[in-house]
């Protein structure tokens, strides 16, 4: 039976190994987030992978050889692929695909908010995330990464992950 899959990729690699997948007629799926970046004054956005080095696949592990998949260029394995495979709910993977759309289109330039947003929170204190692709999860505040952006250490895939974020979308767990 089809069902999502988590795979580990190369470093940098999920690009490479969604064409490959794709070529081999495997559904994938690369969550992204929008990333502002100034640069001599100009403003622009781009897609940045939520989770580097990882992507999902929607594929049937008895039509489709899981050997098939971890020979595949820029693939290193399947998560959790030791004795019996843990599919990954649709929910999950439709929660996901519904707050990158929500946050995509909130973040438009001509809705964007120009305003400084201070993030009054230090290194070590709990933080709850409210808007974004990680909205109601939370994680601890780690440091400064920028003007406008953090680094929040949360735990996710079984093991704690630093991801740098907009400090707009966090505030104090309380």
């Amino acid at each position: 039976m089809k069902a999502w899959y988590l795979l580990y990729c190369k470093p940098r690699g999920e690009a490479r190994a969604q064409q490959n997948l794709a070529l081999q007629e495997i559904e994938t799926y690369i969550p992204t987030y929008p990333e502002e970046k100034t640069h001599n004054g100009k403003v622009t956005v781009r897609r940045v992978s939520l989770f580097p080095s990882y992507l999902f696949i929607h594929f049937d592990p008895q039509v489709t050889s899981v050997s098939r998949i971890h020979n595949t260029r820029g693939v290193i394995r399947i998560v959790g692929c030791k004795e019996l495979m843990t599919p990954i709910d649709e929910g999950v993977i439709g929660a996901i695909k519904a707050r990158e759309h929500k946050w995509i289109n909130e973040l438009l330039p001509e809705t964007r908010c120009k305003e400084e947003l201070v993030c009054p929170v230090k290194s070590g204190d709990k933080v709850k995330f409210v808007d974004g692709p990680f909205a109601e999860l939370e994680g601890i505040f780690q440091e400064k990464n920028g003007e406008k952006r953090c680094y929040v250490l949360f735990d996710i895939m079984g093991k704690q992950q630093r991801v740098s974020v907009d400090r707009s979308t966090v505030k104090l767990a309380g």
